[in-house]
């Protein structure tokens, strides 16, 4: 897949190739893209490899806010996720027939456990030895992409905004783009004016707690669970009464906080139908990134969406039509796989860390400035 229109701010070239890895809130997989970024970006290869059933669950476990782990539970996860990633990129190199000597770097997200970005310490964790993925691969990894940018008073997420900008932002044109990973997030691209960025909140994280819960699914195949129900009207007001959501941006979150507890919270005893529960959690993922969109860039032409919900048809469906004066798309339209955009961003992070580049958008994260972000750790 090439991308022959897009418009990337280039640094001095390095050569060679780069591959993203990241695992999001959902722990459904570890997605992997291959790219060349010269003389245009292509995906040369790319896939979800699918995470290791015992490794998932328990990092949905020590997800969670009130979770506990010992010290060495929590070193043997992080090798243990390193040595998943690992295995997915060499899955990924091996399959393609690359030469992986042509690829100068790995850009690896890891997999968060806490996100605490606001407070008198603030801090964000992800995992996944990143030591480990470059003895196993042999190539040089960036890692540890966010809490630069904490540090810099900065929300550490999204990062994502400025490759959205690179590929996606048409001067003809108002977009937006909409990944609903475990936790949804926006990046504004106005046709001309700040590029803006900022999670709206649950995307298909509780979604998937409640059907893993009720129906021993790790997803809501198409939607069609929270299809059969109807939302609960007392419920839903219950949970957008979270005074998260009336935060103005920038602004972060995760599944540290939004979880099956909050949610136990939320029903305050009650007892609707599980199919009513999992209808209610696709309406409160719907309304909070519709209510965002509308409340920071009314004018949007173009939704594109990515992340794993562009494959819940219900969700997408109560999107459309909660948004009959925007057009809203799958990133396919423009040639761009929704499943590896994430993935793709932290080959192209990795390359802006060599390139001594920035990664942040400071207007986006809130950070005091632009920074490189990431540790690298040679081959």
């Amino acid at each position: 897949m090439t991308l022959a229109d897009a418009a990337i701010a280039q640094p001095a070239d390095h050569g060679g190739l780069f591959l993203g890895l990241i695992s999001g809130t959902s722990v459904d997989g570890i997605d992997v893209a291959l790219m060349s970024f010269a003389p245009q970006l292509t995906l040369l290869a790319g896939r979800t490899v699918p995470m290791p059933t015992d490794l998932a669950q328990e990092v949905l476990r020590v997800s969670q806010s009130d979770a506990r782990i010992a010290l060495d539970d929590l070193g043997e996860l992080d090798t243990r996720l390193g040595q998943a990633f690992a295995a997915a990129a060499n899955e990924v190199i091996d399959a393609s027939g690359v030469d992986r000597a042509a690829i100068r770097a790995i850009g690896s997200h890891g997999q968060t456990l806490r996100h605490r970005p606001s407070g008198d310490a603030p801090f964000t964790m992800q995992i996944g030895d990143a030591s480990v993925i470059a003895e196993r691969t042999g190539i040089t990894t960036v890692a540890d992409f966010r809490r630069r940018d904490v540090a810099a008073g900065g929300q550490g997420a999204p990062l994502v905004p400025a490759f959205h900008a690179a590929i996606f932002r048409d001067a003809r044109e108002s977009r937006a783009i909409l990944n609903i990973g475990g936790i949804a997030n926006l990046t504004l691209l106005p046709a001309t004016g700040q590029v803006r960025g900022f999670d709206t909140g649950p995307g298909n994280g509780l979604m998937d707690a409640w059907c893993l819960r009720e129906r021993g699914g790790r997803f809501d195949r198409g939607g069609l669970f929270a299809a059969s129900g109807r939302a609960d009207a007392d419920l839903l007001a219950r949970m957008l009464a979270d005074p998260w959501f009336a935060l103005p941006p920038p602004k972060s979150t995760g599944r540290d906080r939004f979880h099956l507890e909050w949610l136990e919270s939320a029903l305050s005893g009650t007892t609707p139908a599980p199919a009513d529960v999992q209808a209610t959690l696709c309406e409160l993922t719907m309304q909070t990134i519709v209510d965002a969109l509308r409340t920071t860039q009314p004018a949007t032409d173009r939704l594109l969406v990515c992340g794993g919900g562009v494959h819940n048809g219900n969700l997408l469906t109560r999107l459309v039509a909660a948004l009959p004066d925007i057009h809203v798309q799958s990133t396919a339209a423009l040639g761009v796989d929704p499943d590896l955009v994430e993935a793709m961003a932290f080959a192209w992070l990795a390359r802006e860390t060599l390139a001594g580049g920035p990664g942040n958008l400071s207007e986006v994260t809130g950070a005091r400035g632009l920074r490189v972000l990431g540790a690298i750790h040679p081959a």
